[in-house]
């Protein structure tokens, strides 16, 4: 006898688990369905704009501005951008913050200042948001046991570390090293991050110079007349820097105006290399070596951002601004193709994931380890020379060899 098999009732509780797999489905179909489900990925991004800070903000915001149509060309999703101003101040970075997402922002970028960025880290991680960050070398950030925090970006003792190196190299080539050095430093988060490190790292390289003073002193300042008094009655033959814009600028004025030329400045940060310093002081900014995060120019991509900038900015230096805010955003949206959504659990799984070995700056790419932290990044040394950049090591990534002692002030015309 043949059975008829039994009519199969569809129940409301049939009809649910049927829904969900379609769901499953929709979630692992290709990249092309997925993004015309939920378009580009909204990213925010805080820096600071106004302030103290506002050069070195604005000059990252070109980093941002140059970021799409490269995104479009490596054949990775759109990214709507929304920028906010963190007006250089802790607590309205942490307001930003909170109304960027409050406003929808699935991703967040930044902050360059690592006051600002611990901050916005702080809400990102309580949002359960993926903050990646630009700029900002403060250990702490990424020793906190964030899940959704990220950095490309190399900690204060990372870029010490290799500055020693750097440095080492340089003198070996050129046969010329200070034996004393005066090591000033803002007293803002990174300077102090980057002064307590020093007695950390420095014993390690067995450098030749001794540091025989160590001044600190407020950025936001608009005289450290009495700051470089100080160094220059030590005697030293350099100074050691970790300065911002403005007052590297205050400071290299003062020198050229209480006639101390030293042998070299060494600055292990911003401020030296800026855009704006070098048009500020024309021939009275040749000569700073500066030990940072940089990018390689032999790298293809890294050949065609600067080609991106010139032609966006024409006179502006590719330089560490541009080039750590343009990787933010290519981790964004390496991330979004992989993760093929836009929930944050998705994504901060996708970033820690992360492999991008066609990047910009110097090692050999972009990973993120268990905390956050991309701990394969390379420094270089650079020097200022006619307007120009030119990085000087490592020898691996470098289009120019370094002139030490640096030309005295009083004889450049």
């Amino acid at each position: 006898m043949t059975r008829t098999p039994p009519t199969k009732t569809v129940t409301r509780r049939s009809f649910a688990a049927g829904a969900g797999a379609a769901g499953l489905l929709a979630a692992t179909a290709p990249l092309d369905f997925a993004r015309a489900q939920s378009g580009p990925l909204k990213v925010g991004v805080l820096l600071p704009r106004s302030g103290a800070q506002a050069g070195i903000g604005q000059d990252c915001q070109r980093g941002v501005e140059l970021a799409p149509a490269i995104v479009k060309e490596l054949g990775l999703p759109e990214l709507a951008i929304v920028n906010a101003d963190t007006e250089t101040n802790v607590e309205v970075a942490r307001a930003r913050a909170e109304k960027l997402i409050n406003d929808g922002a699935q991703l967040l970028v930044g902050a360059f200042d690592s006051g600002q960025t611990s901050a916005i880290a702080q809400v990102a991680e309580q949002k359960g948001i993926p903050f990646v960050i630009n700029i900002a070398a403060a250990p702490p950030i990424t020793e906190q046991g964030y899940k959704f925090v990220f950095r490309n970006f190399p900690t204060a003792p990372m870029i010490l570390s290799d500055a020693f190196t750097n440095q080492k190299e340089l003198f070996d080539a050129t046969g010329v090293a200070p034996k004393s050095v005066v090591f000033m430093h803002a007293n803002d988060t990174f300077g102090t991050s980057m002064q307590q490190g020093i007695s950390a790292v420095m014993p390690r390289f067995n450098m030749p110079y001794k540091i025989v003073e160590q001044i600190a002193y407020d950025p936001t300042a608009r005289d450290l007349s009495v700051e470089v008094a100080k160094a220059k009655a030590t005697g030293a033959e350099a100074l050691l820097m970790v300065s911002r814009l403005n007052d590297a600028i205050l400071i290299t004025r003062e020198l050229v105006k209480q006639r101390w030329s030293p042998m070299a400045v060494l600055s292990m940060g911003p401020g030296w290399y800026e855009d704006q310093y070098l048009k500020t002081l024309g021939k009275l900014s040749d000569g700073p070596m500066s030990f940072v995060p940089w990018y390689d120019p032999h790298k293809k991509l890294a050949q065609q951002l600067e080609a991106a900038l010139a032609k966006a900015y024409p006179g502006i230096n590719l330089n560490t601004n541009h080039v750590f805010t343009f990787e933010a955003l290519l981790v964004a949206a390496d991330a979004y193709k992989r993760a093929r959504s836009s929930d944050p659990k998705a994504l901060a799984d996708a970033i820690r994931t992360t492999n991008i070995t066609d990047n910009v700056s110097i090692g050999p790419g972009i990973q993120f380890n268990d905390k956050g932290q991309n701990d394969k990044l390379k420094n270089a040394a650079i020097q200022n020379r006619g307007g120009k950049l030119l990085t000087i090591a490592p020898k691996t990534a470098s289009n120019a060899k370094p002139e030490l002692p640096m030309s005295p002030y009083d004889r450049r015309g």
